[in-house]
Order: C-alpha cells, then sequence, then structure tokens
C-alpha cells in the first residue's frame, strides 16, 4: 500500500520533507517505524514486508526460540506470542515454529503497528539539502530530514571467490531460493558448515535432488543442543543463563550489552564478530540431516568452470590434497559479509564519505544507531561489527528500534523543524502505549 504523500507528489517539484523515512521493510525496518510512529514521527517505510522471509523455501524453521523471535514496538504490544495466541498457535520455548508462520506475523505487526508503508524498493539515498533525496524503483522521488537505513542481509550475501563469475544458472547461494523443486533429479554441492547450508542439503534431498553432498573448510560440524527448559532451578540458570542467542554469560553479554561491545576496542570487536556464535546446526535439523550421505570437511573450493557437457567442474583442496569434483549447480550457503561497499542504495558519494569500522569495511555507528553522516542512522546486519552479534538476529531488532528513534529525535531537534514538537505521540493514536 502507498501513502498518498508518496504517490501524490512522487513526481512532482512541490514534495513534503518527511521526518524519517525507512529504507527496509524486514523486522528491523518494521521495528523501527513502530517505535517512530509511537512517537509522532510520522515515518513512512519502504519496502515490501517481509520480503525475504517470505521468499524462503517451505519446510524451513525458525532457529531462535519464540521469545527470542519478537518484532519491537514500545508497549510490547504486537510480539510473537500476541500473534500466535490470535491464531490459536502455541508458541512454545524448544518447539521450532514453521518460517512462513514468522513471515506472516511479520505482515500482521506491520499493519497494526506500522502507518504507512510504500511497497516500491528504493533504488537511492543521495543527500540534499535539508536532508536526503531518496529515489524509488519507478524513478519518482521522496526527500526526508532523517533516513534509517534497514535493507537486511540479502545485498551482502558472500560466495566465495572462485565462484563469482558463474552465472545463477551453475552458482546461486541460499538465500536466492524459495522452492528447491527446480533442482530435482539435479547432482547438487551446498558449500558451507552453518544453518542455512545444512537445513538447505536436507531440503534438497527432500526434495528429490539426484545427489546431495555438503563441502565446508570447517574440520567437523557443530550443533546446538536442545534448550534446557526455562524454569530449571537456580543453580544451573546461574550457570548458564537463557539469553536470546542461546545459553550461557558470553551470550547474555552480547544480548543484554551491545552498547558495551560498541566501547571495546576496534580490535578486539573485529576479533569477537569473527568468531562468536560461529556456524552451528539447530538441534532439531539432525535427524533430518541424516539423509544427507555426502559431507566433506576440511575442503575449499580453488577454482571453478563450466564443463563441455554443460556441469561445473570444481578443483577443490582437502586434508588428503587436491581433486576435481563435477557437479551440476553449487548452492553458496556461505552467509553474508557487512561491507559497506556493498550497500548499493547509498549514493557513492555519501558511501565514500562514512567512516569505516572493521576488516570488511562496514560503516562505524554511533551510541544511538547514527552513522558519520548526520542524520543517516543504521539498522540491522550493517550494525554487527560496532554493536556486536546480536544485530545478525532478529533478537537485536529490540535493543536497536528504541534507541535509533531516540537518535532520530535528538537530531531532529538539533537541526530544527520550524518550531514543531518532535516526539510528540499523535493526538488520540497510540499515546497510552508510548511508555514516554
Amino acid at each position: 500500500m502507498k501513502t498518498e504523500d508518496t504517490m501524490a507528489n512522487a513526481k512532482t517539484t512541490a514534495r513534503p520533507v518527511h521526518d524519517l523515512v525507512v529504507v527496509g521493510a524486514g523486522p528491523y525496518g518494521l521495528s523501527v517505524a513502530a517505535h517512530a510512529a509511537a512517537h509522532g514521527l510520522h515515518p513512512v517505510t519502504f519496502g515490501r514486508p517481509m520480503e525475504s522471509w517470505h521468499a524462503m523455501p517451505s519446510g524451513m524453521f525458525l532457529k531462535s526460540e519464540p521469545w527470542a523471535s519478537h518484532l519491537s514496538d514500545p508497549a510490547g504490544a504486537y510480539g510473537l506470542d500476541a500473534y500466535a495466541s490470535e491464531r490459536g498457535t502455541r508458541a512454545e520455548h524448544g518447539v521450532p515454529l514453521p518460517v512462513s508462520f514468522f513471515a506472516a506475523y511479520g505482515d500482521w505487526f506491520a499493519r497494526r503497528a506500522v502507518p504507512a508503508v510504500d511497497e516500491r524498493m528504493i533504488a537511492s539515498v543521495a543527500p540534499a539539502p535539508e536532508g536526503f533525496l531518496l529515489t524509488a524503483e519507478d524513478g519518482g522521488t521522496v526527500r526526508a530530514r532523517t533516513v534509517a537505513l534497514a535493507v537486511g542481509v540479502l545485498p551482502f550475501l558472500e560466495v566465495p571467490g572462485p565462484l563469482r563469475h558463474l552465472p545463477r544458472r551453475y552458482v546461486t547461494h541460499s538465500s536466492h531460493h524459495g522452492e528447491l523443486a527446480a533442482l530435482a533429479g539435479r547432482d547438487v554441492t551446498v558449500v558451507g558448515a552453518g544453518q542455512a547450508a545444512l537445513e538447505t542439503a536436507a531440503l534438497l534431498v527432500e526434495a528429490g535432488a539426484a545427489a546431495v553432498r555438503v563441502l565446508a573448510r570447517a574440520d567437523r560440524l557443530r550443533w546446538n543442543t536442545l534448550p534446557p527448559a526455562l524454569d530449571r532451578g537456580l543453580w544451573p540458570t546461574l550457570r548458564a543463563p537463557h539469553t536470546g542467542l542461546g545459553c550461557g554469560w558470553r551470550n547474555k553479554l552480547y544480548a543484554d550489552t551491545p552498547g558495551v561491545f560498541r566501547r571495546l576496542p576496534a580490535a578486539t570487536r573485529a576479533r569477537l564478530f569473527g568468531s562468536a556464535l560461529g556456524p552451528a546446526g539447530a538441534w532439531w535439523l539432525r535427524e533430518r540431516f541424516a539423509a544427507v550421505g555426502d559431507v566433506r570437511l576440511g575442503h575449499r573450493i580453488t577454482a571453478a568452470a563450466v564443463t563441455g557437457d554443460d556441469r561445473l567442474r570444481l578443483d577443490v583442496e582437502g586434508p588428503d590434497g587436491t581433486g576435481v569434483l563435477e557437479t551440476d549447480h553449487v548452492v553458496a550457503a556461505t552467509g553474508f559479509v557487512p561491507s559497506l561497499d556493498r550497500a548499493g542504495v547509498l549514493d557513492p558519494a555519501l558511501r565514500s564519505a562514512l567512516r569505516t569500522v572493521g576488516p570488511a569495511g562496514a560503516p562505524e555507528t554511533g551510541a544511538l544507531f547514527e552513522s558519520s553522516w548526520p542524520g543517516l542512522f543504521l539498522a540491522g546486519l550493517l550494525t554487527a561489527p560496532s554493536y556486536g552479534p546480536s544485530m545478525r538476529f532478529v533478537f537485536g531488532a529490540g535493543y536497536t528500534a528504541g534507541r535509533l528513534v531516540k537518535g532520530v529525535r535528538r537530531r531532529l531537534r538539533a537541526g530544527g523543524r520550524g518550531g514543531a514538537v518532535v516526539g510528540r505521540p499523535r493526538s488520540g493514536e497510540r499515546a497510552a502505549r508510548v511508555g514516554a
């Protein structure tokens, strides 16, 4: 649905200047918009709600616990548990929920907590007088004093170097796939050792692929264990407290104190970001994954080319030396790298002006999620090198949204708004839910 502002004025020069435009309508973008709306900022959100979640193959499940998978509104009125209750479904600890259920929950959240969603995609965010000029995919433009960039993970997908030159007919990223039926009857090699790789491999077997193998640099597969009960007594809880990122005190620090993570020395942050919460399969996937009979650990692809019979030849190094592997298709389930260079939605001049952090060159993020360019705020994966591993998960949206909107309100006050009051809820709307 498109707002009257953006529809009526997209092609004209007399456009209003919005206080806040949110770019992205996934968990982080919707959460930011919900907090902004509750504080009277009248945000406009661009993007198709939960698009990447809707595109995932059926048969996928959430790895996180239901209580760690809420989108965020100030009063907590629209959590996953509220949606499940409305649907007559129990969202229970230790019981995985289908990804499709979570995507539908995001749609429900958007309808109730986010007042203005324009389903066009934003193609460019550029500096302009009074803030920013955003250009949509259809050429329409919108002006904004502040922008919250919450573009999710898809712009940052990572494919191993030797595979990058090959067309998608032969090589895809795991995030490219909805249903996997197109690979039925084919020989498929999945690269990676994390949840995406292991679950994709299991789904390929179930979809009727002729052969499925997993190729991973790791020397062993790691599996999460069945989570202990929430109520398990004082001593077990003190030894390994539950957190939205798993049990344990280290995870609790990542989950509860992203602001402390941001204050660590840059080298320490980079080391922890690269090692914390490494690749692992969910406990409930292990039995299904047993159907994948060919798992090659300690291997990496050094070169790849299309053969004369329209297959892929992979040169592979492993514990026993080098070898050659032929396959019909490679699915790279090799994660995402939050590099500023991959944030193509940002105008090149704006992108090159931002300060960066970490070896991948992610944009540096301040205490309230503002980048080094005044008025440009960041949410989600791009902030993980600054704020830590929780920003790689839906769980981090709760920490981000309220603080980011506080930063937006502060920036608007600093910039002036012709005497208008910043942060006052709309009359009669959500006032009871704001809580501040």
